[in-house]
């Protein structure tokens, strides 16, 4: 029966066509569930880091929990427990963390 499948339609029409459908699915499946997601969170993180302004609580990547004190360019300073002041850059932020701690308070 699998011999019967796997032999050229006949006429030879229709063959080639055919046979790029399931590689053409198998990319459209890798976009929407890989790539479309991927970008979607790359623009929300954007977005968050944009959004973020004097006084906002944050979490860095490193577990650090801080106030944002000043908001430069490529920077943030932010001041931590205990009074210091730490200047960290703004790809440092955890956005997850971040958005959770301002959720809660």
């Amino acid at each position: 029966m699998s011999v019967l499948l796997m032999a050229p339609p006949a006429g030879g029409q229709g063959g080639g066509i055919m046979s790029f459908l399931p590689l053409v699915l198998i990319i459209v499946v890798f976009y929407f569930f890989m790539i479309r997601p991927q970008m979607k969170k790359q623009k929300e993180g954007k977005k968050f880091l944009e959004n973020i302004k004097k006084g906002d609580k944050i979490v860095t990547i490193g577990g650090i929990f801080g106030k944002i004190l000043e908001v430069n360019d490529n920077s943030y300073l932010i001041e931590v427990e205990g009074g210091n002041k730490l200047k960290i850059l703004k790809t440092a932020i955890s956005q997850e963390n971040s958005a959770t701690l301002n959720q809660n308070t």
